[in-house]
C-alpha cells in the first residue's frame, strides 16, 4: 500500500505540475492575446475581460494543489515519513499504537518509486531501529533493531545474543562477544499466561530494553539455515544486515527469514510523535480502532 501511495503521489505531482506549466507557457499567453485583440477592436467591459482571461477549472485546481502535493512528496520521500506500529515485536521500546517518524535520508536518498539510491548519506549502525521492506514480501514494511553489520557473525542461543564483529585480520580477530544485559523486572509484560522478563541490554553504545520469555524454548529448528554453520549462527553477507525484535520471543525477524538487503532499507526510526492506547473490546459501542487514550509520556526520541 505504501508503494502504491508513493506512485500515486508522484503521478499526481507530475500531472498537476505539467498542467500548471502548460497554462503558464501556452494557454495563459493565448488568453491574454485574445484580450488584447478584443481591446484593439473596441472597449472591453470588465466582465468580458474576466471571461476572456479566466483559467479553466482544471488549471485552477492544479495551481492550487501542486505546491501542497509537491511539498508532501519531498517531505515523505526524502526527509521523514510517519509509520504506525501494528504489533508488539519491538516491545518494550515500541508499543502497539505508537506513531513514529522515520528519517528517510539516514541510509541514502532514494527515488520514491523504483527506490534507486542516488545519494549516499550513511549506513545503519549497530543498535539502530530500522524500517525496511520485508524480504519475503517487499510490499510490507517491517521494523527491527539492527544487531548485525556486513561481515559480522551473529549467534542467538539460549535467549542470549552473541556477536563476532567483522574482521579482515585473520590473526587478531576478536571472538564472539556476549551482549551484556541486566534484569529490570518480571511482572510488567505477559505473553499469554507467562510473564516476560525485562532486561536492559548494552549493544555497543546503545542501551535499550528487551523482553524474554524464559518459559518458551528457542525455536531453533525454525531458524534460517546458513550453509556450513550450525543453526543459530548467522554470517551476515556484504551489503546486508541482521535485524531482531526487542521482544525476542514474539518477533519474526532475521533469525527466521534471513538478512536485510541495503536496497530494502527505508530509513531510521528516530522519534515517537504520538501514541494512542487501544483498550476496547468487541462489546463496546465504539469500534475497537477508536483510541481510549493518548500516552503523552511516550512522545519523544527513541533508543
Amino acid at each position: 500500500m505504501a508503494a502504491h501511495f508513493s506512485l500515486i503521489l508522484v503521478l499526481v505531482t507530475l500531472a498537476t505540475g505539467l498542467i500548471w506549466l502548460l497554462d503558464v507557457r501556452v494557454l495563459k499567453p493565448k488568453r491574454m492575446a485574445k484580450l488584447e485583440a478584443a481591446k484593439a477592436q473596441g472597449e472591453v467591459s470588465e466582465e468580458a475581460a474576466l471571461k476572456l482571461t479566466q483559467e479553466p477549472s482544471i488549471v485552477e485546481t492544479s495551481r492550487s494543489i501542486f505546491p501542497v502535493i509537491a511539498f508532501v512528496l519531498v517531505l515523505r520521500s526524502f526527509l521523514w515519513e510517519p509509520f504506525q506500529i501494528p504489533s508488539g515485536s519491538m516491545m518494550p521500546t515500541l508499543l502497539v499504537g505508537d506513531f513514529i517518524l522515520v528519517e528517510k535520508f539516514s541510509y541514502g536518498v532514494k527515488d520514491p518509486v523504483f527506490r534507486h539510491k542516488f545519494i549516499k548519506t550513511g549506513e545503519p549502525e549497530r543498535g539502530d531501529i530500522a524500517v525496511f521492506k520485508y524480504p519475503v514480501d517487499t510490499r510490507i514494511d517491517y521494523i527491527k533493531r539492527i544487531v548485525g553489520l556486513p561481515g559480522d557473525t551473529i549467534r542467538y542461543r539460549n535467549k542470549q545474543l552473541w556477536i563476532k564483529p567483522a574482521c579482515s585480520d585473520g590473526e587478531n580477530c576478536p571472538d564472539f562477544q556476549l551482549i551484556t544485559r541486566a534484569e529490570v523486572n518480571r511482572d510488567e509484560f505477559f505473553q499469554g499466561p507467562y510473564p516476560l522478563t525485562r532486561y536492559t541490554e548494552q549493544l555497543g553504545d546503545i542501551e535499550h530494553d528487551i523482553l524474554v520469555n524464559t518459559h518458551r524454548p528457542d525455536p531453533v529448528s525454525m531458524y534460517y539455515q546458513v550453509d556450513g554453520i550450525p543453526r543459530g549462527d548467522f554470517v551476515v553477507p556484504q551489503g546486508y544486515y541482521f535485524g531482531i525484535g526487542d521482544n525476542r520471543d514474539n518477533s519474526t525477524d532475521s533469525r527466521f527469514w534471513g538478512f536485510i538487503s541495503d536496497d530494502n532499507l527505508v530509513g531510521k526510526a528516530v522519534a515517537i510523535w504520538i501514541s494512542f492506547e487501544f483498550a476496547r473490546d468487541e462489546q463496546d459501542w465504539l469500534p475497537t480502532w477508536v483510541p481510549t487514550g493518548v500516552r503523552f509520556e511516550r512522545v519523544g526520541g527513541l533508543t
